[in-house]
């Protein structure tokens, strides 16, 4: 159990919550583990399947403790709360941001330049580890193109020149991306980002990985109290959750990129994971799908220290963190929306 930003985790399958006086109490099994006061929390975020007495749960709908049940992988569930609730302000707020290019600009940029800072360290720490590996006058140059890419998203106040330069950064991050892959190169190699269908088999380990992401990413907006499908870079289109699209920007290079690498370089991904359809699309198999989910799991038990927070905190939990910041922003409460970005 962690308690952040007003807000309690608890992420362990054992823990079940019930109420004693105005005190949330765990217990696994017939132990108690854990006392901790109802007051000034916000939201509960429970990933698990014991579950929560319904006094505990009365008790939070009563003083407006949103109460949200996911599965352990993240999948949003439901929600409990009462009869009053803020989140009817925070989407009302969030709707009317949309609906203004300028105030969209205004937030969508926070998430571009998480991602493009983001993209940087990525370039930077391989051009560290791996000198010989990599073209370091190119990589130079990229890295130094990226902080000026970063600067030109902070001060833009056109959501399309905003579109424009995010472009222009993955392209350039992109271009270098084949260099980032270090083993196996004969069956994973790089050559452009292919997304509809992937056509070779990077392509479609980023493909699942950023589908994985983004469920992640909607699943820690409704846990906010946000409307998953209406965004501020992405536009609205029936049935995408273009917030979540919002969110992951800052998260994909970091978080899923990484990820994708980790399994290629450290041979935990082969070619026997994959299969190629009639019309040249290439899929993760039911192995390879498995090999993934499993080893996207360790990764979100791992610690890592929050930049903006200062705490640690699983990297599993780092879209219901930012989530719960953006929110925090739409509500007024915060100056700005401090975007993820990473070491």
């Amino acid at each position: 159990m962690r308690h952040l930003l007003n807000t309690l985790f608890v992420t362990s399958q054992e823990i079940y919550l019930s109420l004693e006086n105005e005190n949330i109490v765990a217990w696994k099994g017939n132990q108690i583990v854990q006392r901790l006061p109802l007051l000034n929390l916000e939201n509960i975020l429970y990933f698990g399947h014991k579950g929560a007495s319904p006094a505990l749960l009365g008790a939070c709908a009563k003083r407006n403790i949103g109460f949200c049940f996911f599965d352990m992988n993240g999948r949003f569930l439901a929600r409990v709360s009462g009869t009053v609730r803020g989140n009817v302000l925070l989407r009302k707020m969030q709707y009317r941001l949309s609906d203004s290019d300028k105030e969209s600009c205004g937030i969508a940029r926070f998430f571009i330049m998480g991602k493009i800072l983001n993209a940087r360290t990525v370039l930077m720490r391989m051009a560290r580890d791996h000198p010989l590996s990599v073209d370091q006058e190119k990589f130079t140059h990229i890295i130094k193109m990226f902080l000026r890419s970063a600067s030109d998203a902070q001060t833009t106040s056109d959501t399309d020149e905003l579109r424009g330069i995010e472009g222009n950064a993955a392209q350039l991050y992109f271009s270098v991306f084949d260099q980032l892959i270090l083993q196996n190169k004969k069956s994973f190699y790089f050559q452009r980002r292919i997304k509809r269908p992937p056509a070779d088999f990077v392509n479609a380990m980023l493909s699942f990985t950023y589908t994985i992401l983004a469920h992640d990413c909607a699943s820690a907006l409704e846990g906010a109290g946000l409307d998953s499908y209406v965004g501020f870079l992405h536009r609205d289109r029936p049935g995408r959750e273009s917030l979540a699209l919002d969110l992951m920007e800052e998260l994909r290079s970091i978080y899923a990129d990484r990820f994708v690498l980790t399994l290629i370089n450290n041979r935990l991904i082969l070619p026997v994971h994959f299969q190629k359809k009639e019309n040249g699309a290439v899929w993760l198999n039911d192995d390879g799908r498995k090999v993934l989910l499993a080893e996207w799991q360790k990764k979100k038990q791992t610690m890592i220290v929050h930049p903006f927070l200062q705490e640690k905190i699983y990297w599993g939990l780092i879209p219901y963190v930012q989530a719960l910041l953006l929110a925090r922003y739409i509500r007024g409460d915060m100056d700005g929306y401090p975007a993820f970005v990473g070491r």
